[in-house]
């Protein structure tokens, strides 16, 4: 059986959809705004947030027909990744998933309005945006529920990243269900393709940072990129995060073509983005030396970021036990791998 493969790139709708994005968030998230919030009491940039909604982003992917723009998962990975790559102290993906999970809910117009803000847990441990949420919605194996916490947020912990606020897993007993295993799969599928999006803006701005720094930094009277050791670092960072492109996008559009191997990629991804994510950022702290650990550079805020963003909605180690299990599945049902 011949192997499929797939010719992908941005259209030019989707790239003008990424232009824009990074333009409000040049604006609306530079590291002075995030920086300033940080050192504020706020958990996260209201009137970001507000123009987020404006713009249609909580509405990219629903049918025109519910009041949304008619486009697709693909274009919610593009937003994603500009999310990431300016570390933007919004509630964007955890609302979008919420969402997605509580269709034809009464929540749901006032997720896509922005008018609320959803939050979701998948597993055990820490959920981010539910201090700051409206709705949680919990991901188990075999359900989907939601819960009203508008008045019983959970306060926000204590967490290494500071550009949104982090909470436990809260134990409630007065859930909506709203899915089942089914629906689960698919939000697992979106969680993991969505955080591995972020993970690659980040991986992607940081990349361009450490080659500029690499140019400028002169040792021995020389600029250090001219040394082999780090032209060949930066080179590893340029394929880690080429590689994770690939496979955030190829998750993205798997997931819109509601493809055969949609979990099998956004698995992929999510493994591939964990990892190489965090090798990029150690990468680039290794490249810029002692200006890396301080916290006027903003480094620290990416790396800190990303060791949350590896962990949402499984790590790579999760993600690669799950992968080897639905390539057992498909080999026993006489598929094959390919």
């Amino acid at each position: 059986m011949l192997a499929r493969t797939v010719d992908f790139d941005l259209s030019s709708d989707q790239l003008a959809l990424r232009d824009a994005a990074r333009e409000l968030l040049d604006a609306r998230s530079s590291s002075e705004r995030v920086r300033k919030l940080i050192d504020s009491s706020e958990m996260y940039d209201a009137d970001l947030w507000r123009e987020m909604a404006e713009q249609g982003w909580l509405a990219l992917d629903l049918a025109e027909d519910d009041g949304g723009l008619g486009l697709g998962f693909v274009e919610v990975a593009v937003l994603a990744e500009e999310v990431g790559r300016h570390v933007a102290p919004a509630p964007y993906a955890s609302t979008v998933l919420a969402r997605q999970a509580l269709a034809g809910t009464p929540w749901a117009e006032r997720l896509t309005s922005g008018e609320s803000i959803g939050a979701i847990a998948w597993g055990d441990g820490v959920v981010v945006d539910a201090a700051i949420a409206d709705v949680l919605v919990v991901v188990d194996l075999d359900a989907v529920t939601a819960y009203d916490i508008a008045g019983r947020r959970p306060g926000a912990e204590a967490a290494m990243d500071l550009t949104r606020p982090v909470s436990r897993t809260m134990s409630l007993d007065d859930g909506l269900r709203v899915g089942d295993a089914d629906l689960a799969t698919v939000l697992l599928d979106r969680g993991a393709t969505a955080y591995a999006a972020e993970l690659l803006g980040a991986a992607q701005r940081m990349l361009e940072a450490t080659v500029e720094y690499a140019k400028v930094r002169e040792q021995f009277g020389r600029p250090i990129g001219s040394f082999q050791a780090v032209k060949h670092r930066c080179a590893d960072m340029l394929v880690d995060v080429e590689g994770m492109r690939s496979a955030v996008w190829y998750a993205a559009w798997a997931i819109d073509a509601d493809a055969e191997d949609r979990s099998l990629a956004a698995s992929t991804a999510k493994a591939w983005a964990s990892d190489a994510g965090m090798r990029v950022l150690n990468s680039a702290l290794q490249v810029h030396g002692g200006i890396g650990f301080t916290w006027e550079h903003d480094l620290h805020l990416y790396l800190k970021r990303a060791h949350l963003d590896a962990m949402l909605f499984g790590d790579a180690s999760y993600h690669r036990e799950r992968i080897a299990t639905l390539l057992k599945a498909r080999v026993e049902s006489g598929a094959g791998v390919f």
